[in-house]
C-alpha cells in the first residue's frame, strides 16, 4: 500500500478496512473497539515503544488528545447538520 499524501487519504484508509470488516459480519461495535484498541496500541508504541507502557501522565495525556480529536469532529459534524457547534441549535 503507498503512503497515505495527508491526514485524510489515512483516515479514510482506516475507515475503508473498518467497512470491510463491517462488510465481512462483524458488528459496528466490534470494528469500533477493534479501531479504539488498535489506536491506543500503537499511541503507545509511539511514545513508549515496543516494549514500554505509559505512566500515568501519558494516559492522560493521551485522554486529553483523543478528546480534542473528538471533538474537533463533533463539531464539524453539527456544521454540516447546519446546527451550531456550540449549542446544538439550528442556525
Amino acid at each position: 500500500m503507498p503512503a497515505p499524501s495527508s491526514q485524510q487519504d489515512a483516515i479514510n484508509a482506516f475507515i475503508n478496512v473498518a467497512n470491510e470488516m463491517k462488510n465481512d459480519g462483524a458488528s459496528i461495535q466490534f470494528v469500533s473497539t477493534a479501531l479504539m484498541r488498535a489506536c491506543a496500541v500503537y499511541s503507545t508504541y509511539v511514545v513508549a515503544g515496543n516494549a514500554g507502557a505509559l505512566r500515568e501522565s501519558g494516559i492522560d495525556k493521551l485522554k486529553e488528545l483523543f478528546a480534542q480529536e473528538l471533538d474537533v469532529i463533533q463539531r464539524a459534524k453539527l456544521r454540516e447538520a447546519g446546527l451550531d457547534p456550540e449549542t446544538g441549535a439550528q442556525k
